[in-house]
């Protein structure tokens, strides 16, 4: 069943996304007893079906906490839950205290290992509607025409703990649960298409090595450390994946505008058991956006919860996002290769200009979790589960990856039940003869959990191909010796690597420049640093003597050819423009303003499905006498420019009375009383430097001009009226960035 679908303006206009609960709270505590408040609007929790697959047709609200009293966990009513049971009021606490005893005791075991690696998540419920255009590839249900199947989708960081920063330079997981009428099937995948190592082998070592270092347990969430390049320095099969970590990839500017890849090649199985091989790809409907590199540092101080934030205040306001799930389609060959490209090799892309992406359906997140504990942190996944039409192939990393995961849940989760968890629970009915086992919550029936029986009827029985039976695909293996090697055709390092620089364009040629300089100072081994500039002589020489004029070091010539691959557009995030949802306009007023403007231009901003944030001098509302007063979401002392896609101006603000750096350090040493206030300045100064769009009226040029920039500057917009402007906005936020403000030397 699909998630409930929320008309866009409306829920964008009803509410600024952020609000905590439901409703507003009052200011007195509450003291009158009543039921539970149900979740908020934007909310959705797994759907109510049995262990065991079935629909049991409860609302959801019956698995969630009821009844206006306090109880224990056994359901009896507390008079009180602030003081213990105590011999007086200053005796000593009582072992009898059942009810101290039962909430330490859960307090104390509230939280489970987190994940080795993809610990920091955040996740969303939506729905998957098929194409069906994959129909002649494969035979999977969920994929036909029109066919609508709920999903779960979890956004990762890869090495950060779960108390890490979200707009670290790292990979970011992209997995997704279909729930579908034949099986759960879990396409769990990544942003970058390529991976570190080809063998699922080096797993334990590229993660160890990634890491914090094991003595001090830093850098947090950073790939800028000795052990890190240490590694990737060694093992060259690691520098395709460590040259997308260098790019704009390595920084999305939101989970919204990220591209999705099932990182290996998977066979797919049509009607008539014909096979082919593909690769998975998820392509946002916003386009591929990042941060830059300065703006992501701030990020991670100012709001370190930037991304799950982002994901889940648009889903709140309307703004839904989706992305187009498409495949690469090969030919099943017993080579299993194509245009010369090894399809077993994880560390490979087939470049999209060989081989089109073809759209085979859509995917919408509509619904935010209810509970992050029970949904993002508990959900389960694993390539393996699979369902009819979708298998494995001969992948040496996806092969590792298919005892892997099945491990990690049992120990997280407590046990081999953890498909169980209604987060986890298949949506088709289940009877596996699967019995027992820590945190069984299924009560099943009969005495045969055996197979061939005569005591259940025979029950379970086996199922055909004409029973959306899952079949592995019977694929010939070839005779051959057990060795512990690698294809020759693994062994090439450098070319893709090559493929992917040159199809930079040159702002993003100059970002994987700086990042590579930025990480490599942070190493504290010469050794290393020599080392890692001769793998970047193997790509490209204006690469590495860039790199080594930023260290300090010469220039090492290349050891291995430099090829001339064709350049793929494909891999750059420049050049188009993309639709606007959920970006965040930040307007700059005070009391004197155009407020008329500023109304207009919240209405517009809304109406065009994007977020309009008022930015001023105090808290509380501008124009509160006023017919429609104008609600201030962000004071100057709390606002940064990074907070925000786009900055709009209305005339010339004064400076808060807060203005001077013993207040707030962010206007320096500035003392009232100031005409312009210098952390409006920092405002406009960080968005024009970030490539920001920035626009104003009133006046605002004057403003403007106080920090160094002029109207005709790519990007700026000044104007008569405040509508104007936000059509103007609009427009350049379509290219997510002023890219002509970045000059380029290569």
């Amino acid at each position: 069943m699909a998630k409930k679908q929320q008309p866009a303006g409306d829920a964008a206009r009803n509410e600024l996304p952020g609000q905590p609960g439901p409703v507003p709270p009052p200011v007195a505590e509450p003291m009158q007893p009543g039921e539970p408040l149900p979740p908020k609007q934007d909310q959705d929790g797994p759907e109510t079906v049995s262990p065991t697959g079935q629909p049991t047709g409860a609302d959801q609200a019956r698995v969630a906490q009821s009844g206006a009293y306090l109880t224990t966990a056994q359901g009896a009513r507390l008079p009180d839950t602030d003081h213990s049971l105590k011999a007086g009021a200053r005796g000593p606490v009582l072992l009898q205290d059942h009810h101290l005893r039962e909430k330490i005791t859960h307090f104390d075991h509230e939280r489970m290992p987190e994940r080795v690696v993809h610990a920091r998540g955040a996740a969303a419920h939506g729905v998957f509607q098929g194409y069906g255009t994959a129909g002649e590839v494969s035979k999977a249900a969920f994929l036909a025409k029109d066919v609508e199947t709920p999903v779960f989708v979890r956004f990762s960081t890869v090495l950060g703990s779960r108390g890490s920063a979200d707009t670290v330079r790292d990979t970011r997981g992209f997995a997704t649960k279909f729930y579908t009428e034949e099986g759960t099937f879990d396409l769990v995948g990544n942003n970058i298409p390529v991976f570190f190592i080809q063998d699922a082998i080096k797993f334990p070592d590229v993660i160890h090595a990634a890491k914090p270092h094991p003595d001090r347990e830093i850098p947090q969430a950073q790939s800028a450390h000795d052990t890190f390049w240490d590694f990737v320095s060694l093992h060259t099969e690691a520098t395709h994946h460590t040259l997308w970590n260098m790019s704009d990839r390595g920084i999305p500017r939101s989970y919204r505008m990220m591209e999705g890849f099932g990182v290996h090649t998977f066979r797919l199985v049509n009607a008539a058991e014909e096979s082919v091989l593909v690769k998975f790809h998820w392509k946002p409907k916003l386009g591929v956006h990042s941060l830059v590199w300065e703006e992501a540092q701030l990020i991670n101080g100012m709001d370190p919860d930037f991304h799950r934030r982002d994901l889940s205040d648009a889903i709140e306001s309307g703004a839904f996002p989706q992305w187009e799930l498409g495949i690469q389609v090969f030919p099943d060959t017993p080579e299993q290769t194509f245009e010369g490209i090894d399809l077993l090799d994880p560390t490979k892309i087939v470049p999209e200009e060989l081989a089109p992406v073809q759209p085979i359906g859509l995917m919408t997140l509509n619904a935010n979790t209810k509970n992050y504990f029970a949904e993002t942190e508990q959900v389960a996944f694993h390539p393996g589960h699979l369902v009819p039409g979708i298998d494995v192939t001969d992948d040496p990393l996806l092969a590792g990856r298919l005892f892997s995961y099945l491990d990690t849940q049992i120990s997280r989760l407590g046990g081999p039940n953890f498909a169980q968890i209604p987060i986890n629970r298949p949506h088709a009915p289940v009877n596996d003869m699967l019995r027992d086992g820590m945190h069984q919550t299924a009560v099943h029936t009969g005495v045969a959990p055996y197979h061939p029986n005569s005591l259940d009827g025979g029950c379970p029985f086996l199922a055909g191909a004409d029973m959306s039976a899952f079949i592995e695909t019977p694929v010939k293996v070839p005779a051959a010796s057990k060795v512990r090697e690698a294809p020759a055709s693994f062994s090439d390092h450098f070319t893709q690597p090559r493929l992917f620089w040159l199809s930079m364009t040159p702002p993003e040629r100059e970002h994987i420049i700086a990042a590579y300089t930025f990480e490599l100072n942070k190493c504290y081994e010469q050794a290393i640093k020599e080392r890692t500039l001769q793998v970047l002589a193997n790509i490209d020489t204006e690469l590495c003597e860039e790199v080594a004029t930023g260290l300090g070091l010469p220039a090492p010539a290349a050891t291995e050819p430099l090829t001339a691959p064709d350049p793929s557009p494909a891999l750059s995030q420049m050049g188009g423009t993309w639709p606007t949802d959920g970006r965040v306009i930040g307007i700059i007023a005070d009391a004197e303003a155009d407020l008329d403007g500023v109304r207009t231009a919240r209405h517009a901003i809304l109406d065009s499905g994007m977020v309009p944030l008022v930015i001023a001098p105090t808290g509380g509302t501008l124009d509160p006498d006023g017919d429609d007063p104008i609600h201030i979401q962000r004071t100057y002392a709390a606002a940064r420019s990074v907070e925000f896609d786009a900055l709009l101006v209305a005339g010339e603000p004064r400076a808060g009375a807060d203005a001077y750096g013993a207040r707030d350090a962010k206007a320096g040493t500035a003392q009232p009383p100031q005409a312009v206030d210098p952390r409006v300045l920092l405002l406009l100064t960080e968005a024009y430097r970030h490539g920001k769009a920035i626009g104003g009226w009133n006046g605002a040029e004057r403003l403007l001009a106080s920090a160094g920039i002029t109207a005709d500057e790519p990007g700026i917009a000044v104007g008569e009226t405040s509508t104007a402007m936000v059509e103007e906005l609009t427009q350049a936020l379509g290219e997510h960035r002023a890219w002509d403000r970045f000059p380029a030397n290569l």
